[in-house]
């Protein structure tokens, strides 16, 4: 078991290495939290970085590691944090960032086809207004759950 897992990290560390470009989008820092088996949602978070000199934004997403894979983020109503779908998407500011992370914006996939256990690799496409697609292989990472990592390579 502990050679799985050392492994496992092993194969991470080596695809977390660059950036993915997709003509002014950089996205970096992509990981996805454990969902286990019983587990009927999961999130992605990342960096993305918008080099060009017009906003641009993040208008939806798709995997097949779910049913329904939407933009979400989370909102304050009444003292008390609630999770709600962005309609509108992201706007990536130009010559900007904006970060998918844990308590804020982030990807989130709804009805899970399998768990996301620590080690695992899956897919994942990110369709921008300006920049099209950028499909991302995004690892799961049990212990990168609350900071970010490097993680993303195109097809």
């Amino acid at each position: 078991m502990k050679l799985k897992i050392l492994l496992s990290a092993a194969c991470v560390a080596f695809f977390t290495s660059a950036p993915l470009f997709a003509g002014d989008v950089m996205v970096m820092d992509a990981y996805a939290r454990v969902a286990s088996k019983v587990a009927k949602s999961g999130a992605a978070f990342m960096m993305i970085h918008n080099h060009s000199d017009q906003d641009d934004r993040l208008i939806a997403a798709a995997s097949d590691v779910a049913k329904r894979v939407e933009l979400h983020t989370h909102i304050e109503e009444d003292g008390v944090m609630k999770m709600t779908k962005l309609d509108d998407g992201m706007i990536i500011p130009a010559g900007g960032m904006h970060a998918l992370k844990r308590g804020g914006d982030h990807v989130m996939f709804m009805g899970l086809t399998r768990s996301l256990e620590h080690g695992d690799m899956f897919e994942l496409t990110l369709t921008f207004e300006h920049a099209g697609d950028v499909t991302l292989t995004i690892p799961v990472d049990l212990e990168r759950q609350d900071k970010m990592s490097v993680h993303t390579h195109s097809n």
